[in-house]
Formats: structure tokens, sequence, C-alpha cells
């Protein structure tokens, strides 16, 4: 049997920005993907604790260092500049390996999104 568990987490981001007129996809700070062990192009669950819009897109890349938190394409339309996120993804695995798998939590500075 295979379950779906949390595989990393992002916990309280604030969005830094909201570019409608743009394909799609979440833009994060590289350094909170690689913290998190989310890759270019995985599926992102995206929880609003602001207003309890939860909703799935893509992860890109943002430039490290800078705390991006962007909203794109439709999905700006669910959130405000200064709205906190949790950002997770999940992984699909054999119920023996997801009793012991560890997922990667990160909880960057609540003030501007970096890692301490």
């Amino acid at each position: 049997m295979l379950v779906t568990v949390v595989k990393s987490k992002i916990h309280r981001v604030k969005v830094t920005g909201a570019e409608l007129n743009y394909i799609g996809s979440i833009t994060i700070d590289e350094n909170l993907m690689d913290a998190a062990n989310i890759i270019q192009g995985e599926r992102v669950q995206i929880v609003n604790n602001n207003n309890g819009e939860r909703l799935e897109t893509y992860a890109i890349p943002g430039p490290r260092n800078s705390g991006e938190i962007t909203l794109n394409g439709a999905a700006a339309r669910k959130v405000s500049k200064g709205d906190v996120l949790i950002l997770i993804t999940y992984g699909i695995m054999p119920i023996e390996e997801a009793k012991n798998f560890k997922p990667s939590l990160v909880f960057p500075n609540e003030d501007n999104n970096l890692l301490e």
C-alpha cells in the first residue's frame, strides 16, 4: 500500500508579491526551496492563514536571500501582499517507508522570510 505524507513544509512566510499577468506558479526564495527540499516544478499546496484559501500550483525558484514569496497567475487573486502562508509538499511512498520518513520543516524569520 502507498500513502501520501507531508514531504516538506515552509511554515509562516509572508507574501511579498502577487503577479496576475504571469503564466502561473509560486516564486519561492531558492534558499527556502533548498532548505525544504522543494524542487523546481514541484506541486505545492498553499494555505493562506489570513483568508482560509487553499490552492495548489507549482514552485519556481526566486533569487537567493531575497525572501521572495510571489503568487503568479490566477493564484495572485487568492492572496494579498503581507498575507501569511504555509507551503506544503507531499510524497507518495510505501507505508513501511512512511513510518520512518521525516519531512523537511522550515521556519523562516516571519519578518523577512529569510533563514536565520
